[in-house]
């Protein structure tokens, strides 16, 4: 009874197509920002914040990104990982060049590179798509981890051929570097992110979404309406690894403190792709979803059983996650397609008729 919408009158356009409509979903947006931003930060420890809060955030907007060109437009691609490899040793190169500016600024402005290289690598999708286009995204993906290693110049002529991060400041506290503290990063990440996706939001739900969708249900009925396909599909690879890239910077700079190439290997594109397919495709909140469930589960895993007592190996921990990950993307796949925001999107609507079930 207390999910409901009586009494809740909507008198203008606007409020008719508010991404929030009723009451109680605003409510729980709010206690949700709340929590995040006062009680994690108050209550939380470092293993919280640096190796389970950081992390999610983070996959949690790559996934934001894939879901941004797979799920809203329909181009499937599995060089996420290597965008945000991009996104990583670009921000590397700008803080070298330009120490003094703030760290932050170089994190955001890093997505503009993996922008450029998804732009780049994204103009074979006006003629062709499909497992075609999957095939030329990796090719992406292999061509940059070769640059990411064969390119001195990219991390700095460093002898162990790795990312160095440096310390930098923000109004005089450490942001990177040994000094920084957990919850200082966490903060930071969290803010991008926060923001991020409400810009991501309002994308979808503006004439730029619209135009990918239409894009993603049927190119040819998009262009015969007059959407130039070319633009769009380009849009959406921009945007797509500009989100990739932001995350790549954050990863090696908010959470890893230094990275080598590897990191950003197909491995990574693949565990980004999971993510959107379990989460959902073409929804944010699925975003949310798919890297809550692959990141933290493989933690939950391995502390379930040290918590019990029981003596598990952690390379059974490691091969009985992969097991799981494998038959839930299966059965979603095979019975639930639109993944976990499907069922939460199910849940809600039963809520604003229960206890009738009519």
């Amino acid at each position: 009874m207390l999910y409901r919408e009586v009494g809740q009158y909507k008198t203008s356009y606007a409020a008719d197509m508010a991404i929030f409509p009723i009451l109680q979903d605003r409510i729980g947006l709010a206690a949700i920002l709340l929590i995040a931003f006062v009680v994690i930060p108050l209550v939380g420890h470092d293993f919280l914040l640096n190796t389970v809060m950081i992390p999610f955030l983070i996959f949690t907007l790559a996934a934001i990104g894939l879901n941004l060109l797979t799920g809203y437009t329909g181009l499937l691609s599995l060089g996420t990982g290597g965008f945000m490899g991009v996104g990583a040793y670009a921000c590397l190169k700008l803080t070298t060049i330009f120490p003094h500016v703030n760290i932050v600024i170089w994190v955001l402005a890093s997505g503009l590179f993996s922008a450029a290289v998804g732009v780049l690598f994204g103009l074979p999708s006006l003629r062709i798509k499909g497992f075609y286009l999957a095939v030329a995204t990796l090719a992406a993906q292999f061509f940059l981890e070769w640059c990411f290693i064969r390119i001195p110049w990219l991390y700095n002529y460093s002898v162990s051929g790795a990312i160095e991060v440096p310390l930098r400041t923000l109004m005089g506290i450490p942001v990177t570097g040994p000094t920084a503290t957990s919850l200082t990063r966490y903060l930071i990440v969290l803010s991008i992110v926060v923001v991020m996706t409400w810009v991501a939001s309002n994308l979808v739900h503006g004439r730029i979404g619209r135009t990918w969708m239409a894009v993603r249900d049927m190119d040819l009925a998009a262009e015969l309406v007059g959407i130039r396909l070319l633009r769009a599909k380009l849009l959406a690879f921009a945007v797509s690894s500009f989100y990739c890239g932001v995350a790549g910077a954050m990863m090696v700079f908010l959470w890893y403190g230094g990275a080598e190439a590897e990191v950003f290997a197909i491995d990574q594109s693949f565990l980004v792709l999971f993510m959107v397919i379990i989460g959902g495709l073409g929804t944010l909140t699925g975003s949310f979803f798919g890297a809550a469930l692959i990141y933290i589960l493989p933690i939950v895993l391995r502390e379930i059983p040290a918590a019990l007592g029981l003596p598990v190996h952690p390379s059974t921990v490691e091969q009985l996650t992969f097991v799981i990950v494998g038959v839930l993307i299966i059965v979603f796949l095979a019975l639930e397609p639109n993944g976990l925001a499907r069922l939460w999107q199910i849940g809600k609507q039963k809520l604003r008729v229960w206890p009738f079930p009519y």
